[in-house]
């Protein structure tokens, strides 16, 4: 089992940048796909970023460039650095850990209790 802590969210405005940091629990991180999703309100969970266990990534169209997903097996971590953020970008943000990396969230077994971002226009 795994257990998921991220942090570093929060208010910004447009343009700016933010780090997501996923700290996880237990010896088997690496060999876990992780994701990251985010749900603003009355809106569904959408896929953000994945990144595999040999560290290949995958993005949303939204975000691809402005944001890079990274990993440390070492320090069982995960990253996403946002860059350029919009205020679509605005919802509360999850780390997932999985065994591909997909974009759909039903094929994540663990999450985080998420991270609030706001970006102000």
């Amino acid at each position: 089992q795994v257990q998921l802590v991220e942090s570093g969210g929060g208010l910004v405005q447009a343009g700016g940048s933010l780090r997501l940091s996923c700290a996880a629990s237990g010896r088997t991180f690496s060999t876990y796909a992780m994701g990251w999703f985010r749900q603003a309100p009355g809106k569904e969970r959408e896929f953000v970023a994945a990144i595999s266990r040999s560290s290949s990534t995958r993005y949303a169209d939204s975000v691809k460039v402005r944001f890079t997903i990274s990993r440390d097996n070492a320090k069982n971590t995960v990253l996403l650095q946002m860059n350029s953020l919009k205020p679509e970008d605005t919802a509360v943000y999850y780390c997932a850990a999985g065994r591909a990396t997909l974009a759909l969230p039903t094929t994540y077994a663990y999450w985080g209790q998420g991270t609030q971002v706001t970006v102000s226009s």
